[in-house]
């Protein structure tokens, strides 16, 4: 694990992007258009998170349950990731973004499986910011995957040599920083198996703001109550000085 300071401001956000269903049934449209307006306002939420400073922002797009939706609004959302990689990728790296896509990519088709690849490819040399986009993922996956790799980077090994820093440099973020700040929109207050190692010590933002309606703005709420939060990781809280 990395040496833990207080920063006011965090390294990595991650969000749970809930509500797009909801919204487009409060606008009296199909689910799915909800999901075409949650998509279209990454981009701008990317700048803003470039301008920042922030060092890794990661989305959950996709997880692995939600497979057991309906065909069509699967259909809709596969759809959508091949369109933001191909209208959107261009612009976003040309400022420095680097796309990472976590997750079992196998699953899905081998045409939106070689665009992931050829998206990461292009991007990957650059260092303002990593967009990472959490597609077909599960916490539970990523810790089961992380032994398995481990386990093929060292053949043989007993298990009981295995320790949470050597896991750790096998998860899907591993070149990534600390997960500081997970914030879910929605109204929903659960994390569904999203991060969930990387989790172990992130601040908690649960908002009712549904994610097509979660802009700038609805970020710089969730930096500034970020920024009145005590980390303290285990350790008791800081002495506060009486004032004479």
């Amino acid at each position: 694990m990395t040496t833990h300071t207080p920063p006011t401001s965090p390294r990595h956000i991650a969000i749970i992007m809930d509500g797009n269903g909801r919204w487009a049934q409060k606008q009296h449209m199909p689910r799915t258009v909800g999901h075409a307006k949650g998509a279209a306002g990454v981009k701008a939420l990317v700048q803003h998170c470039t301008k920042l400073g922030i060092q890794c922002l990661t989305l959950f797009a996709f997880s692995t349950e939600n497979w057991s939706r309906p065909a069509d609004e699967v259909s809709i959302l596969m759809n959508l990731f091949v369109q933001y990689l191909e209208k959107e990728m261009g612009a976003l790296a040309a400022t420095g973004v680097r796309l990472k896509v976590i997750g079992d990519v196998a699953g899905f088709a081998p045409a939106l499986q070689s665009r992931i690849r050829a998206a990461e490819l292009a991007t990957q040399n650059n260092q303002t910011i990593i967009l990472a986009v959490a597609a077909n993922y599960g916490g539970q996956w990523d810790v089961v995957q992380a032994v398995k790799n481990w386990q093929t980077a060292n053949p043989g090994a007993d298990l009981h040599s295995l320790t949470q820093a050597h896991l750790a440099q096998h998860l899907s973020t591993a070149d990534m920083p600390d997960l500081d700040l997970l914030i879910r929109t929605g109204g929903e207050q659960r994390i569904s198996n999203f991060l969930l190692w990387q989790a172990a010590y992130a601040e908690l933002y649960f908002t009712d703001v549904l994610w097509p309606e979660f802009g700038e703005s609805e970020l710089n709420k969730a930096l500034h109550w970020y920024a009145t939060r005590e980390r303290r990781f285990g350790k008791v809280p800081q002495q506060r000085k009486e004032i004479a």
